[in-house]
């Protein structure tokens, strides 16, 4: 039980019924979730406006009812009395039946109508985004929160801060796109940053399982839809921007899209932005917050230098000098340039958490981060890795960075999902063509349409190119067939998936993940010939 009154205390707005007295039994936005006693909070969205159901929501007893348009109470549907009629065994038992439920609908909706509490305000995302933090304690309050924004490196940068804090001692949470993590247990999530009520409901959970420290993938429509609004972040790091998530449901233009982004920094103390960023400048003009850079250009406050690709046998990694603001050499279990950038994130934000040198080059060396360039160990003759890349622009860069390598080949395992565009088929086709010594095309998840098909679609792609390629329909065999015949010194890369476990076929989820295959197809080889 909440009292109203706490509730509302930071949410600005006026009473339009009732009187803001009582207490509210849960907090609900999703109109299927109304329950007796609850507060409904009207939220509008993209396909649907919650004040559609505020009249359902105080037949059911609601006790409050958030909006930011009017609404009539009065207008509650009549889906119940025809259920009440429906439960007559004969005509003559419907009419009575109707006839009751309408007498006792009419007084029951009076009662209701009379009792219900309306509270007009602005905006309802941001109602809501405060209305959860008091819902559940004020949690972020309590935790370091650290939110990390850009179009590319937020999921492996939270998962190295993740990583440095635990290794220094400290117990971390993590939201992000592959979901929310608490002591090892993930929670697979829908979007990159969840509901508002989500991620305060996760903050909660965190600190009742002893967490001091939460870092957050924040995207850019978490940021316009309010959020991630009630948060006091301790840390905001800014990683790049390039154009994307441009549409009609998301973003309006590429500066819509950076002002968004820029949101995070007005409401955050300290905000570490990437200095070679060519919008870095954007990002920081109207910043509140604290402001330092990391970079490889030397104006950076914390930059890299002497960098060093490292290729071992079963590894792929990258080193460098930290100058500046903090010195030292670092060894990354990760290759390519945009690594070092993933890498000078994590250390930006663990200088603020007084984390020892030591600490910061022992989590470098043995990070890992679930399908994101993702290293599986199965032989010291050749590496072999994961990866989430799943449309032309990440294929590309994957593969040019693996290229700086110069593997004995380059082989890349890949598929495209069904019920998609078509074009996204060719280009990727064209670029594995492009910088792959072999592809194998094989099928990721498709859905409702033939793989066969889709692989055709690919095969169009290489066939602009004069790249090797091979077809295995079968995931598990084309991983097999990958490894049976790998050479030495060979970069084989599976990408498309990554930390995603499972294929969907025909409308169902079959669990698949990328690195029991790997695992099963090292032990088939090991099984024929003894050797790997």
């Amino acid at each position: 039980m909440k009292n109203i009154n706490e509730l509302l205390r930071k949410v600005p707005g006026s009473l339009l019924q009732g009187k803001l007295e009582g207490e509210i039994t849960e907090l609900v936005y999703d109109s299927r979730k109304i329950t007796d006693g609850c507060a409904f909070v009207c939220l509008k969205g993209a396909s649907f406006d919650g004040h559609t159901f505020a009249a359902e929501a105080a037949a059911k007893g609601a006790r409050l009812i958030v909006v930011e348009d009017d609404v009539d109470l009065s207008q509650v549907t009549d889906a119940g009395q025809a259920a009440d009629a429906s439960q007559a065994t004969d005509v003559s038992q419907a009419a009575d039946a109707s006839q009751a439920a309408d007498a006792s609908q009419a007084a029951g909706q009076a009662g209701n109508l009379a009792d219900v509490i309306v509270y007009k305000t602005e905006n309802t995302r941001i109602a809501l985004a405060e209305l959860s933090a008091a819902y559940f304690d004020y949690p972020a309050e309590e935790l370091k929160v650290i939110g990390i924004t850009g179009t590319k490196g937020k999921t492996t940068s939270t998962f190295m801060v993740k990583a440095i804090l635990e290794d220094a001692g400290h117990d971390v949470g993590l939201i992000g796109t592959i979901g929310t993590e608490i002591h090892g247990e993930l929670v697979p999530s829908g979007n990159t940053t969840p509901e508002s009520y989500v991620i305060q409901e996760s903050f909660r959970k965190m600190l009742d399982a002893g967490c001091d420290v939460c870092v957050m993938e924040v995207s850019s429509q978490g940021l316009k839809m309010h959020r991630t609004d009630a948060i006091p972040f301790e840390i905001g790091v800014f990683t790049n921007i390039t154009p994307d998530h441009i549409g009609p449901n998301e973003h309006a233009s590429f500066e819509e899209y950076m002002a968004c982004k820029a949101l995070l920094f007005k409401q955050c103390k300290v905000g570490i932005f990437n200095y070679d960023d060519p919008h870095c400048a954007d990002m920081m003009k109207d910043a509140t917050c604290k402001k330092e850079t990391f970079g490889i250009n030397e104006g950076a406050d914390l930059h890299a230098a002497n960098l060093e690709l490292e290729h071992t046998p079963g590894r792929l990694g990258i080193a460098f000098d930290m100058e500046g603001i903090l010195e030292g050499h670092v060894d990354v279990a990760q290759p390519g340039r945009f690594s070092v950038y993933n890498a000078l994130t994590a250390i930006a934000v663990a200088r603020h958490f007084d984390v020892p040198y030591a600490d910061i080059v022992k989590a470098m060396r043995s990070i890992k981060v679930k399908g994101r360039i993702e290293l599986v160990h199965v032989s010291d003759r050749f590496s072999i890795m994961i990866d989430y890349a799943h449309n032309a622009v990440a294929l590309e860069s994957l593969l040019g960075t693996l290229r700086e390598y110069h593997p004995k080949r380059l082989v890349c395992i890949f598929g495209c999902g069904g019920n998609r565009s078509k074009l996204r088929r060719f280009e990727m086709g064209e670029v594995s063509g492009k910088l792959a010594d072999l592809t194998i095309i094989t099928s990721d998840n498709p859905r409702f349409e033939e793989p066969a098909d889709i692989m055709a679609d690919i095969e169009t792609g290489i066939k602009k190119t004069t790249g090797a390629y091979i077809k295995v329909e079968d995931r598990e065999e084309a991983v097999y067939q990958a490894l049976k015949n790998a050479q030495d010194g060979d970069v084989i890369v599976l990408a498309g998936k990554g930390h995603e476990d499972y294929q969907e076929i025909k409308g169902v989820k079959h669990h698949m993940d990328e690195t029991e295959l790997i695992m099963a197809a090292r032990e088939r080889v090991l099984a024929e010939d003894g050797r790997i």
